[in-house]
């Protein structure tokens, strides 16, 4: 009997993570890909793989884009949806719930200024501009982010998007713009699990909006509706239901789980992506990349880090023998100095190998759509205090402590409107892609001062996880 549903190939979530970045890495780095193949301690080590995976294509556009596309395509041959590949789930599995739609208008005033809670206050105008530079010379975001936030403060008639329906996969994410779009006016699309509590929360929230918000449903009637999908059973029964949406969609993947099922979820949408770029070639992507992954940085951030270095934080008489004790694991310089391009490595082992797979595939799928000339937004988001991350102590610890080493940990309500409004510009603004994928990657990232700091992140976490033990004591 066929197991229904996406599902790995096999038990071990392990095995599929090392065969996907194996095939990834193989024809453009035949011997990282043997390394990976040959790792045997795959939940210690992958963290090195992963580096490489990025630093293989730096200064290779061809490489960089043919580890991105190799990489899914391994993914959606592996991965199963009942006994089919996913690459052909979608296209050959029998529909066994036709949805429909459920729509609810909003019944507030669009907002026309682009407004942003941050701190107890929301900042607008010449208040909003003034936290932006502050944000950006103490190298918590990028030049190019405050640049395209003010290119939407000037552009208020954006935030509506009109044309675009924005699909939110993940709807009840506390990451998603759902909130932010529909408090603009935008037309949205509310996919998440059928549950009556996230059911009713969303429908809440679109009745409180301004716009209108599209359900998926299986019962609508004159007084109720059956809303919500399950991505990993329901997927072709989404799709079908995506393809009679009227409008040109952005398609926005916003999913989060535990363990391996984020896997499972970030590919049911990457298939989703494929189908509709596909049948409805005029479909947009829309990504948020976590700040704790490998990225390629260079210019202002290696200054700033260097800065940063110079007048270290903690000071030489602590760091020497802190890292004398540690084996020189503690307090590693970020950048080599005079750098004009480095890595900068923020993979975190609490949050494991599912999750670093999950979000790389995001970010392939990224890549591999802009170069096929699809319009995609990709932004690095800001370290967030969301529950995700609150309960898991060490995590929570660390963010507590981050500010002692020029890491700034956001709100979600600051994070989502400012992600949002990235989304606007990212649809409205004409921009080309980039020389090579890092630069797509690096383009409007609100790292949260990861990129710049003084230290290579691994190396201060521990640190920092010891100061903020103290301050959620207090």
């Amino acid at each position: 009997m066929s197991e229904a549903g996406l599902r790995f190939p096999t038990e071990s979530t392990t095995s599929t993570a090392r065969d996907v970045l194996a095939d990834a890495l193989r024809k453009a780095d035949p011997v990282g890909a043997r390394a990976v193949e040959q790792e045997t301690n795959w939940r210690r080590h992958y963290l090195t793989h992963y580096v490489r995976a990025v630093e293989a294509g730096v200064g290779d556009a061809a490489a960089a884009r043919r580890i991105a596309h190799d990489g899914i395509r391994s993914a959606q041959d592996q991965m199963l949806f009942g006994d089919v590949p996913l690459r052909q789930a979608i296209d050959s599995a029998p529909l066994a719930q036709m949805l429909k739609t459920h729509t609810v208008t909003g019944t507030a005033e669009a907002e026309t200024e682009l407004s942003v809670p941050y701190r107890g206050e929301r900042l607008r105008g010449e208040a909003l501009d003034a936290q932006l530079v502050d944000w950006r010379d103490r190298g918590i975001v990028t030049s190019s982010f405050v640049e395209a936030i003010r290119t939407v403060m000037a552009n208020p008639e954006w935030l509506r998007l009109e044309g675009d329906t924005v699909v939110v996969l993940g709807a009840g994410a506390e990451m998603g713009p759902l909130r932010a779009l529909q408090r603009w006016g935008a037309e949205t699309v509310a996919i998440d699990l059928p549950r009556t509590d996230v059911q009713d929360r969303l429908v809440e929230q679109a009745r409180e909006g301004a716009g209108r918000t599209h359900l998926p449903a299986r019962i609508v009637t004159k007084a109720s509706a059956d809303t919500g999908a399950d991505l990993l059973v329901d997927l072709p029964a989404i799709a079908e239901w995506l393809d009679h949406l009227p409008g040109r969609l952005v398609l926005g993947n916003y999913c989060y789980a535990d363990g391996a099922k984020h896997v499972l979820v970030s590919m049911a949408a990457d298939a989703l992506a494929a189908h509709l770029l596909k049948e409805r070639p005029d479909t947009g992507l829309s990504f948020l990349a976590t700040p704790t992954d490998v990225y390629v940085v260079d210019g202002e951030d290696i200054v700033n880090a260097e800065a940063k270095y110079r007048r270290r934080s903690i000071t030489s008489a602590a760091r020497t023998p802190l890292r004398v004790v540690s084996g020189g694991r503690l307090l590693q310089r970020q950048y080599p100095p005079g750098a004009q391009i480095g890595t900068c490595d923020a993979l975190v082992p609490q949050q494991g190998p599912n999750y670093a797979l999950a979000k790389r595939l995001q970010r392939w799928r990224a890549t591999d759509a802009i170069a096929s000339g699809a319009r995609v937004s990709l932004n690095v988001a800001p370290a967030t205090r969301t529950r995700s991350v609150v309960k898991n102590k060490a995590l929570a610890a660390a963010y507590a402590g981050a500010h002692r080493f020029g890491v700034e940990v956001f709100d979600p309500a600051t994070s989502n409107v400012l992600m949002a409004a990235l989304l606007v510009h990212d649809l409205r603004a004409e921009q080309a892609p980039s020389d090579e994928p890092w630069q797509d990657e690096h383009r409007g990232a609100a790292h949260g001062g990861l990129w710049t700091a003084a230290y290579h992140p691994r190396s201060a976490l521990g640190l920092a996880a010891v100061i903020g033990i103290g301050a959620l004591r207090n």
